[in-house]
């Protein structure tokens, strides 16, 4: 990838994280906190859907087996900006989140009391998604939460036994 499309991919992505800080601020400021957090929840349900078809097309995947779920929720993180890492399990994918873009974002506008209300919504929301979009066939799981202290995210994805 050249200068400039790295340059690109780091505009796209501040203004992607700007519009969602900026509407979800002025949804807060008519509605009030749980109002805009609902919303919020809806959004994402809606985003994580498109996010994963167009991750299925662009990695030419259009199965539900754990290495294709991976490829395209890899895509998904690092479109984000997160830093991750990923891998196959026994019976699903795990993923291990040291730095959150969205975490950071809470920090800097000195927000970040709100991060464990908005992660323990929003990331099973996206999550849940994403296992719908692959089939039904996984269950998605949180047990550690860095916006709740923890000092990392994990996520699986692990798939429902027949």
């Amino acid at each position: 990838m050249s200068e400039d499309d790295h340059l690109l991919v780091e505009y796209l992505r501040r203004a992607y994280h700007a519009v969602d800080g900026v509407w979800f601020m002025k949804v807060e400021e008519a509605l009030g906190f749980e109002q805009a957090l609902d919303v919020d929840r809806q959004v994402w349900a809606i985003l994580a859907k498109i996010q994963a078809r167009k991750a299925r097309e662009l990695t030419g995947c259009p199965g539900n087996t754990p290495p294709e779920l991976l490829r395209c929720f890899r895509l998904k993180l690092t479109a984000d900006g997160h830093q991750f890492e990923a891998s196959l399990t026994a019976d699903g994918i795990a993923v291990l989140i040291r730095g959150c873009p969205w975490l950071e974002l809470l920090r800097k506008s000195n927000r970040q009391e709100l991060a464990a209300r908005i992660a323990q919504t929003i990331c099973p929301t996206e999550g849940s998604v994403w296992c719908a979009e692959f089939g039904g066939e996984y269950e998605f799981t949180m047990p550690r939460m860095a916006c709740a202290g923890e000092d990392a995210c994990e996520m699986r994805f692990t798939r429902r036994q027949a």
